[in-house]
Formats: C-alpha cells, structure tokens, sequence
C-alpha cells in the first residue's frame, strides 16, 4: 500500500508547493482535484491541460520529477442535479476529467454518484432517507428507473472509451451513500464503476467500515483516509442526521476528524487489514476536513498515524502452513 495526499485541500499552496510537502514528508502519490466542487485551478488548470500539449507536458514532468503518481483525478460534482444549468456543467467537467485522465495515463477519476429532485420539474435535489410515506418509495424509484440508471449507463460507456474506471465515492445527500446502494449501481451499469472508499462518511451512519470493505471486495478501486467524531451526548437525544453547519462542533452529533481523532488505532488497523484481505493494495489518500486542528497539523498527524499501520510489503509465503 501507499501512502497519498488529495491536495485540493492544500488551496493556499501553488502546484511546485504542494508536490514538495508531499515529497518532504515521503508520500508517493497525488489525489488532484480538477473541478466541481473540488475545483482547484491553481493546482490543475482542466481547459488549459486539454487544450495545450505543452501544458501537459510540463505539468506531468513536475508530478514524475518528483517521483510521485497520480492516484486519481477528482471531480466530485451532482450530474444529475435537477438544474439544467448545474447538471450539465457538472456533467462536462466529469467527462473532460476522463479525457484528462487518458492523457495522463490515469486510470481512475472520482465522482458522486448524483442525486435527482423529485420530478422533473424539481429544483433541488431530494435525498430520500426512509420508505414512508409511499411518496418517498415511488420518488427512489422514479430516481433510479428514470435518472440514476440511464444516465450512468451512458457514462460508463464513456469511460470504457477512454480506458478510465469511476470511483464512485458513497456520500449521504447522493443517491449512492452506502454499501447497498453501490453495489446496486455497479450490478445494473457493470464494473467500469467502484467504490472510492471514504470510512468517514460510513461512520456517522453507523456502518462499520470493515464489514463494508469485506461486501464491497473488489469493488473498492480507491481508498480516501478520513476520520469521523461522533458526539456521544448530542447524538443520544439528536440522533445522527444533522444539518448544522459543520463549524457548530460543539453542537453537532459528528463531526470530521483527522485519522485517530475519531476512532483509535485497533479500528483503523481493522480497516487497513480488510483492506489487504479483499485484495487492495493500492493508494491511501489523506483528505483533511478537520475544524478542530489546523491544516498543517491534522495533515502532519494524520501521515504520522498512518504511517504506522499501512501495510508496505506483501505478505510471504507461509511457512507454518
């Protein structure tokens, strides 16, 4: 396994700055962000990369100079948005993210799987969380027959094109939030989709990311490293559906912490052991979203911590056995 960083997060730093940390502190692969709601111009420039060979050039020799790989791209974005105009922005930027990719000989790009509204004359989104009032089960599957479906099956036929697998990343608000409804997507459009495996965003719902790992199997082709704190005292009387804002920690039945700061060292050495038992032995990608520390510091502690429990070498061969 390897040990990378998603640099979106790192917004104040130019491209040479960011590859520099991450050589500094001995990481060997990049998560970059190329637009959506992960945009980050100064880092990855999507028009500008696509339509300059030199561009691209240079800015891969500065990647390869270094010595570093590119996990993935990430464009995290809602194409299915009921907006017009913001589903076929997100849309474009997913598509140019996969060209980019072939170009770049990478082979995974990161997305949401999206959310519709509720009609097709529907403003916003609506993420449906329970199965009554029959108004909800009848929206789910207007949702998934009429948009979910159809459209991914036409994006999945992109990607084969261009020699790219979707890392589709389970989010609550997003169609595809848990482990049933990934393997329910990737059943229905192929395995040209998986799973880009963020634990944080299980946590909170009260999944237990090992026995994630061990359903999804080979169906992870991406691993984010997050952490989640769950409030024991807001969470008893408020349970854990929260819509404050995340700056509210105080308030908050969870909220994103920096690896170790939410769960200890036994349950993220459960999760990195799954990991290697369903065959990933591939990237670790830190994403800091942390309010409690600093950039600097949640980043500096969680390569410390992971540092000491990814699994480097393949196992040998067993000599007892």
């Amino acid at each position: 396994m390897k040990i990378g960083l998603f640099i979106v997060q790192f917004f104040r730093m130019s491209l040479d700055e960011v590859l520099d940390l991450a050589v500094k502190k001995s990481l060997e692969a990049i998560e970059i962000g190329t637009g959506n709601y992960c945009t980050q111009p100064k880092h990855c420039d999507l028009e500008e990369l696509l339509s300059s060979k030199e561009r691209l050039k240079e800015f891969k020799f500065k990647i390869e100079d270094r010595g570093l790989t590119i996990s993935a791209l990430s464009c995290h974005g809602n194409s299915l948005h009921p907006q017009v105009e913001i589903a076929s922005r997100h849309q474009k930027v997913f598509r140019d993210t996969i060209v980019l990719a072939e170009k770049l000989g990478v082979k995974r790009v990161i997305n949401f799987s999206g959310c519709p509204g509720d009609s097709e004359s529907s403003m916003y989104p609506n993420w449906v969380v329970c199965p009554w009032p029959d108004d909800f089960s009848k929206v789910v599957k207007w949702q998934w027959e009429k948009k979910i479906i159809p459209y991914w099956e036409k994006e999945v036929k992109f990607a084969q094109d261009h020699g790219v697998k979707i890392c589709i990343e389970m989010h609550p608000g997003f169609s595809v939030y848990n482990t049933e409804t990934l393997l329910r997507l990737r059943s229905t459009v192929g395995d040209t989709i998986g799973a880009n495996f963020d634990p944080s965003h299980l946590f909170w719902q009260g999944i237990d990311p090992v026995s994630s790992i061990r359903k999804l199997g080979n169906a992870i082709y991406h691993v984010h490293i997050k952490d989640v704190g769950i409030d024991p005292v807001n969470t008893s009387f408020n349970g854990v559906l929260d819509t404050k804002s995340y700056s509210k920690v105080n308030e908050r039945s969870w909220v994103f912490r920096t690896i170790g700061y939410g769960h200890d060292y036994k349950t993220w050495k459960d999760i990195i052991t799954a990991l290697r038992m369903v065959g990933y032995d591939d990237v670790l990608s830190i994403e800091h979203e942390d309010a409690l520390l600093s950039l600097e510091e949640g980043f500096e502690k969680a390569v410390d911590f992971l540092k000491q429990i990814v699994l480097r070498e393949k196992p040998g061969k067993m000599w007892w056995d």
